[in-house]
């Protein structure tokens, strides 16, 4: 059975309702949601150990810090419960960030916020909607300003993480974000290198060079082939080989064209999307980590069947 925790407004009591929901005594048995109040809120595996933190801090003491803090992103932990498969602030391009989205050329307004490279402009955090933790799964659902070039937010984002237990992988995380025009119309608009729903993995593999990827096809070029069903990559931390099937939900809007290719590890779906003055547009993303190299085809397949357009969207 579900715990869930709808926030009031108020900071207190939205982050004592979040302190209930990480009752120790379920720990052994069960997931749960843990805030580290204004910096991250880890999903906790039934064995104790974080598996996926959404970073959220906003800090602006200096202009480190506050490009550091300009995006919400969420970090994949590996097994240990440590060491982060995704890569934070800093290194080799520093705004990509775990598992993460945006835009480099959103227009609105009669002008263009970069809300890619977050420069001068910000993805903020607002509040947390609910969580929710079960036996086999736990979500988070939060509430993101997107802060355009003149200060004042162009859009309203409603994202969700989900974790979920499944035999023969590390987590099924899947993303769901909604994005609301709320000043105008809006315009996504960029390139496969500077937009979309993005897979960042460790610092590392931009030192060892070691991200493969797999298709669900022979013969797939990403960068012609459009609205690929899912790519996987493996790449190595330490001594250790992982893997990550990025999945695109059919619901998704059609015309994506994927950056899968890197030898650093971003990867993911980037599409065109015009979204009318107080209308919105969801995305809908699964990502299956999985330790060791990438399943064959046929196994990835399986995976993605289970993510099919027959099922109810759960988010």
């Amino acid at each position: 059975m579900y715990r869930t925790m709808t926030f009031c407004k108020h900071t207190i009591c939205g982050l004592f309702l979040l302190g209930l929901v990480s009752d120790p005594a379920r720990a052994a048995d069960a997931f749960q949601v843990k805030d580290n109040a204004g910096k991250y809120a880890d999903v906790i595996a039934p064995d104790g150990k974080p598996i996926l933190r959404y970073m959220y801090e906003r800090n602006t003491s200096d202009d480190a810090k506050t490009f550091d803090t300009a995006k919400v992103f969420a970090h994949v932990l590996a097994d240990d419960g440590e060491t982060t498969l995704t890569k934070g602030a800093g290194g080799k391009f520093p705004h990509h960030r775990g598992i993460f989205i945006g835009w480099n050329k959103l227009k609105q307004g009669g002008k263009s916020h970069d809300l890619w490279h977050v420069r001068n402009t910000v993805q903020k955090h607002r509040e947390f909607t609910k969580t929710e933790a079960s036996d086999t799964n736990a979500r988070l659902t939060a509430l993101i300003d997107w802060i355009g070039v003149d200060g004042k937010p162009v859009l309203e984002e409603k994202r969700t993480y989900k974790v979920t237990a499944q035999d023969g992988a590390h987590s099924v995380i899947d993303f769901t974000s909604t994005l609301t025009a709320i000043k105008g119309d809006v315009e996504l608009n960029g390139d496969p290198e500077h937009a979309g729903v993005q897979f960042r993995p460790s610092q590392q593999v931009a030192e060892n060079k070691s991200a493969a990827y797999t298709f669900h096809e022979e013969g797939i070029d990403p960068k012609k082939d459009l609205d690929l069903p899912w790519v996987a990559e493996s790449f190595q931390i330490g001594d250790d080989w992982w893997s990550v099937q990025h999945m695109n939900h059919p619901s998704n809007p059609d015309g994506a064209r994927w950056s899968a290719y890197r030898d650093y590890g971003r990867f993911g779906p980037f599409t065109v999307v015009k979204i009318a003055n107080g209308e919105s547009v969801t995305f809908r993303y699964r990502f299956r980590v999985t330790k060791g190299k990438s399943q064959d085809r046929e196994q990835l397949q399986a995976s993605f069947d289970q993510y099919s357009p027959k099922q109810s969207i759960d988010q």
